[in-house]
């Protein structure tokens, strides 16, 4: 069932992606939305029907060849897929919160004069992102890369009619760019190390290689690079929060079930070779480390929502490279999971604020909305709760699995991901009391049109809240009597798995310590915006220095403008002026100046007079004659 079914998941949502692009102009809006959603969820059904099929199968891998695709002397590269216990999960996320996205677009776009256009754009968005993780080798993995790449760049500058959001998107394209030639060289070594760039021909010979060798390090490296870019960790980071420039649901998209956790995916795919890569890995940790506490103290002072989650977004990815450093690679994909729930819900219960206060987004001008907006409300804080870590839902049970590697790897580095675990819970219930608590702080005028979100917007966060409370029960840890089933089905994948050699006491003892470092940044939060009714002020100066720090995201772009931007452009001002208008463009038209002028001189020979064209024929011979005679002399 398996090699005849799977073919069709990735090739549902590309002729969704066709017919809505083709009928943008003529197929009306619901018609539109059948087909975008339709297309996504038949994807997600078939599924759920192969998930079922491999579970209960004694085989765990099943490579599909679909057709020959390169073949040039000894390079040969399949268009294949690969299904497996770790594809399959991420078939699952993709298509099933990307089904309940498509559905919420339906309300949040209705209005919109480009929304068969956004569905198309959507459904391509899944499709590129399917045969990523389908794909059974390097090459069909980096297109698939690329092309959420490219869906990145035109659905974050979908209105681009706005110069900030075109350049937003701009800004996107080139940054992931640069990631991407890191990925791109990786697998060129790739190749040239091993003859192949297949998985079940890559992992094993890595296998066999000593740990620390060179160029496995530098093959991780180049692969790490790659996955900063995607997954916006330093110094590539800054792309992500101003993606917000697109539709709230694109936001949900990107920061949730697809784009963002193509890099953790592709390590945890490559855990073999990093895994022999000790050198790789303790970066990877520190600057998961580093993004996740720096992401975490801007977040602090933004005042938009969508900000404050996209800020939340990069520092939860990098607590996922934090596990990926220090060898919980289950543990990070659990996270990739329980995120996808949490953060797709308030993502959605975002658009959903936003909605109902007419496109505002900035939480000075909110306040009160809780009695208005029940359903929003109530899902967000089911979602806060998540991602604050406190038990018994989802993000307790994946965050506190990446602390407690990260506590047997590194003490500092536990250290610090506590420390941000503290910072994360602060700055998201500071988002819910500023949104929802006190009193309305906008026009009398605009909360006389407040109101609740549709059902088709409402009903997707419901179901988002139910998975992000009990999402982390796919993975309950063996000192709460567990069996670790996500754990036990990657092994399948063969993902490395590395248990926990710390005892039940300690382990308990690191939760106990998590678990109150978010209780008391909850009290510190609610004591702060909601007993004291603190609204964070407008005139940045009447902020703090480290406030203006923070507000002002460690003034990363006006560096990177300041030492990247600036310098290439004036170089590019000194080639355009030098190099390409003297030079180049001089040697050019010195040649056809020549041309021209050498020509004026030689049409006077051209005089038309018979006389003269017999003077020049004699002429002519004697010289011929002449040159004969010397040279046979």
């Amino acid at each position: 069932m398996i090699n005849s079914l799977l073919w069709l998941i990735p090739l549902l949502p590309l002729l969704g992606f066709v017919i809505n692009g083709l009928g943008r102009n003529t197929f009306s809006k619901s018609l539109v939305g059948i087909i975008g959603s339709g297309a996504v969820l038949a994807s997600f059904v078939l599924s759920v029907i192969l998930f079922f099929d491999l579970s209960g199968s004694t085989q765990k891998q099943f490579p599909v060849e679909l057709f020959d695709w390169i073949s040039a002397g000894n390079l040969h590269i399949p268009l294949s897929f690969l299904y497996d216990p770790l594809s399959s999960i991420m078939l699952l996320i993709i298509t099933g919160i990307g089904f309940l996205i498509h559905l919420y677009s339906v309300g949040y776009m209705h209005d919109d004069a480009g929304f068969g256009k956004f569905f198309a754009y959507l459904n391509l968005f899944i499709f590129f992102m399917l045969i990523l993780v389908l794909g059974s080798n390097y090459i069909v993995m980096f297109i698939g890369w690329e092309g959420v790449g490219l869906c990145s760049y035109l659905l974050i500058g979908f209105w681009y009619t706005n110069s900030n959001y075109a350049s937003a998107a701009k800004k996107a394209f080139v940054m992931n760019r640069i990631g991407d030639l890191g990925f791109l060289l990786g697998v060129f070594l790739i190749f040239n190390t091993f003859g192949s760039v297949e998985f079940a021909k890559v992992f094993p010979q890595a296998a066999s290689m000593m740990p620390g060798a060179g160029t496995i390090t530098l093959i991780t490296i180049l692969l790490f690079i790659g996955a900063c870019g995607k997954s916006a960790q330093l110094p590539l980071f800054t792309w992500l929060p101003d993606a917000m420039a697109g539709p709230t649901p694109v936001s949900a998209l990107i920061h949730a079930a697809t784009m963002v956790t193509a890099g953790i995916y592709m390590i945890a795919r490559s855990s073999v070779l990093f895994d022999l890569a000790p050198t790789t890995q303790m970066i990877i940790a520190i600057i998961g480390t580093a993004t996740a506490l720096v992401a975490a103290i801007i977040a602090l002072t933004q005042t938009d929502i969508k900000k404050v989650l996209a800020y939340s977004t990069v520092s939860q990815l990098g607590y996922m490279f934090l596990g990926l450093g220090v060898g919980a690679y289950t543990g990070s994909f659990f996270h990739v999971l329980t995120h996808a729930f949490f953060k797709a819900l308030l993502f959605l219960g975002a658009g959903s604020v936003i909605h109902a206060m007419h496109h505002e987004q900035d939480m000075r001008h909110m306040g009160g909305l809780k009695g208005k907006l029940k359903i929003t409300f109530a899902t967000m804080m089911i979602g806060t709760i998540a991602i604050a870590g406190l038990p018994p839902f989802s993000g307790f049970f994946s965050k506190d699995e990446i602390l407690a590697h990260a506590f047997e790897y590194n003490k500092v580095l536990w250290a610090i991901g506590l420390f941000t675990a503290f910072l994360t819970a602060f700055y998201m219930f500071r988002m819910m009391f500023l949104t929802f608590s006190g009193k309305y702080r906008g026009t009398h005028h605009a909360e006389e049109y407040i109101h609740e979100s549709p059902k088709i917007m409402t009903y997707p966060l419901i179901v988002l809240a139910i998975l992000a409370a009990i999402g982390g029960l796919i993975n309950i840890p063996a000192v709460f009597g567990g069996n670790e089933w996500l754990a036990h089905w990657l092994t399948g994948a063969g993902i490395a798995h590395h248990e926990l050699t710390l005892d039940h006491t300690t382990e308990f003892a690191l939760m106990a310590v998590s678990v109150l470092a978010a209780l008391i940044a909850l009290f510190y939060a609610y004591t702060k915006y909601v007993k004291n009714a603190h609204v964070p002020v407008s005139d940045e100066n009447k902020r703090s220095i480290l406030a203006k720090i923070s507000y002002n995201k460690f003034y990363l772009d006006e560096i990177y403008d300041a030492i990247i931007t600036k310098p290439l452009d004036a170089f590019s001002r000194f080639f355009y002026r030098i190099i390409d208008k003297k030079v180049i463009d001089g040697l050019v038209n010195g040649f056809g100046w020549s041309a021209t002028e050498g020509s004026k001189g030689l049409r006077l020979l051209q005089s038309g007079n018979v006389g003269f064209y017999i003077f020049m024929m004699v002429f002519g011979i004697i010289a011929l004659l002449l040159y004969t005679y010397l040279s046979i002399a």
